[in-house]
């Protein structure tokens, strides 16, 4: 490289120049080795070039920026280079993937100008964000009829997430070892749904980028929610939009509003699973809860659907009786929760306060509804479940928060006008209603009937911050029973027809794909190893008690799928350490497997 530099006779730095191998795609990074050690012969083509080069990212916010990345670093270390140019901790739980293809491209190619992206914020890679445009990256992206029109978001559930499972890009491979030139198009998204350690102090950036995934996510119906629960997102967004509109200050001085994010905060670490803060904080006396609840077995004849009994919770597992004077014998029958999966069966306008338990059993899963008689009671049973499925009791300080983030969330949905407060001004609105929810729901209202459900749903929510409202939103998609699922096909080993795999942050979901039904659930909690085999493309997963399940991937390379439950375990090493510094050699072993 010396003596190339020599010929070339031009004055520059070359201090980031390297030699690329066209044919084996590779970089020949090892300066201490010779071009005989790298196997190069004489008619091998090497490139000397940069190894950084700019790139244009779309964020999740859909705005577009260009910046100079490492096109010769793994994508991991360069996503940690780009998130910390954006000011965004934790970078580990984001990635980057390639955009569909675009038809139009195929007509006519111009690389000068990107007719699609209209404003580009051009950054400096080592200086990071111009200081007068750090805003751009908290701000709310505000869709008007000038903007854009509520039906192009429609166009856009293609172009954005179409089959994004199988886009990701190799996270120990490099840009250039993908395929990817100087000056295309990724885009950055957050590819891990487990959000640690979120701030306001710190995270700015991070909750925006964070809310703005969320949002497209239920615009763009990635996720499904009820029709209540789409008038929530919407009354939110619409509170959010009015306080960016009025430029409303990330102020962070204000010691009570302070309290109340870190408030919120604390709800959202109970769903994000974040074990490490979670204590238990009385050994010696494990609370119970003891009520008359409504119980339906689907599998079951009865001619009442549901039927009263006395139910008792204790540690995690339900039993429940004729009545209350029969608990002191054994129980009709007892509901083991560890590992179960709980599905909110909620509608509030109509009173319905239910819980659906997914248990585990040995070929598959028995469904159980349990009906409360109100808002309080759905909370503490709820709460109780959720803990009990990750094997934890109420004694845990979880407990309580996780309570309060439910009903918090049940407050949310209501639609009801306070007492009190007039009923809102329709005219108030200044901004399209449809923006703010799915196509679908808004082929169902005319847009008089849709602004006047959205501003009374935004009288629960008129009180919040800028940041409350954000981390309240993302808290609320959180919530959701699809939330931070990814689907992909697959065959098991031993079955001759094609079934759905769930991957979720704590686990894997088996779903028959005629129904739609989950089948079976692991926990990764209970994961003892899991391998692939290279040759056949097979992940072979262990679990306790001698469970193992094997399946083939087909819609995707068996890489996707092994690098996303490898990313999760490794995600679950983390802790609050703020001076912590990724373990890259950890996640390269979980995520790399072995070709």
């Amino acid at each position: 490289m010396l003596r190339l530099v020599e010929q070339i006779k031009t004055p520059k730095d070359w201090s980031d120049y390297a030699l690329w191998w066209e044919q084996k795609n590779c970089w020949l990074l090892k300066t201490h080795w010779t071009l005989d050690k790298y196997g190069v012969q004489a008619d091998a083509n090497l490139i000397y070039t940069t190894q950084h080069k700019p790139l244009c990212l779309q964020l999740p916010n859909m705005k577009h920026i260009r910046l100079t990345v490492s096109f010769s670093s793994v994508v991991f270390k360069t996503v940690c280079d780009i998130c910390r140019t954006l000011n965004i901790r934790r970078s580990e739980e984001l990635s980057l993937l390639k955009p569909p293809d675009d038809p139009s491209k195929k007509k006519k190619k111009d690389k000068g100008k990107n007719p699609a992206v209209d404003d580009v914020i051009i950054m400096d890679a080592v200086g990071g964000i111009p200081g007068n445009t750090g805003n751009k990256f908290c701000r709310y992206c505000v869709l008007n009829d000038t903007e854009m029109h509520v039906w192009e978001l429609w166009a856009l559930v293609l172009c954005v997430t179409g089959h994004c499972v199988c886009r990701w890009l190799d996270s120990s491979l490099s840009l250039m070892e993908q395929g990817i030139q100087e000056d295309d198009k990724l885009l950055l998204r957050f590819k891990y749904h487990c959000f640690f350690d979120l701030n306001p102090k710190y995270d700015a950036v991070r909750i925006n980028q964070l809310y703005e995934q969320a949002r497209w996510s239920i615009l763009l119906e990635e996720i499904d929610c009820t029709e209540e629960e789409m008038l929530m997102f919407a009354s939110l967004q619409y509170h959010i939009c009015k306080l960016t509109k009025s430029s409303e200050p990330l102020d962070f001085s204000n010691k009570t509003d302070i309290d109340e994010v870190d408030a919120a905060l604390s709800n959202l670490e109970v769903a994000l699973d974040g074990g490490n803060t979670d204590k238990i904080l009385d050994i010696t006396d494990v609370p119970k809860l003891a009520d008359t609840l409504r119980l339906l077995r689907p599998k079951r004849l009865t001619l009442r659907p549901y039927k009263e009994y006395y139910f008792i919770f204790k540690d995690t597992t339900i039993s429940y009786y004729k009545n209350k004077e029969s608990s002191n014998r054994e129980p009709i029958e007892q509901f083991h929760l560890r590992g179960c999966e709980v599905v909110p069966d909620v509608s509030v306008t109509e009173k319905k306060f239910g819980i659906k338990l997914l248990l585990p059993v040995a070929d598959g899963m028995n469904e159980v509804y349990i009906r409360c008689d109100n808002e309080t009671q759905y909370a503490k049973w709820k709460a109780a479940c959720i803990l009990a499925s990750k094997g934890k009791t109420m004694a845990y300080s979880s407990y309580r928060a996780e309570v309060r983030n439910i009903q918090s969330f049940l407050q949310m949905k209501s639609v009801a006008t306070p007492p009190g407060q007039a009923a809102p001004d329709l005219d108030a609105m200044e901004m399209n209603a449809e923006c703010f929810v799915s196509p679908r729901f808004a082929k169902k209202y005319k847009t008089k009937q849709l602004t006047a459900r959205i501003l009374e749903a935004h009288q629960n929510v008129a009180s919040l911050s800028l940041m409350d409202a954000k981390m309240r939103f993302i808290q609320a998609w959180q919530s959701l029973p699809e939330f931070g699922i990814k689907y992909y096909i697959v065959r098991f080993r031993g079955s001759k027809k094609d079934e759905i795999l769930g991957i979720s942050y704590n686990r894997l979901i088996r779903i028959d794909m005629a129904t739609g039904q989950p089948l079976t659930t692991w926990r990764f909690s209970n994961m003892k190893q899991w391998n692939v085999n290279w040759e056949i493309r097979q992940v072979t997963i262990e679990f306790d008690q001698s469970v193992s399940v094997a399946f083939t991937c087909q819609g995707c390379d068996c890489k996707v799928v092994h690098e996303y439950i490898g990313g999760y375990i490794f995600l679950s090493t983390r802790s609050k350490d703020q001076n912590e510094t990724l373990d890259e050699e950890l996640f390269h072993k979980l995520t790399g497997g072995q070709e």
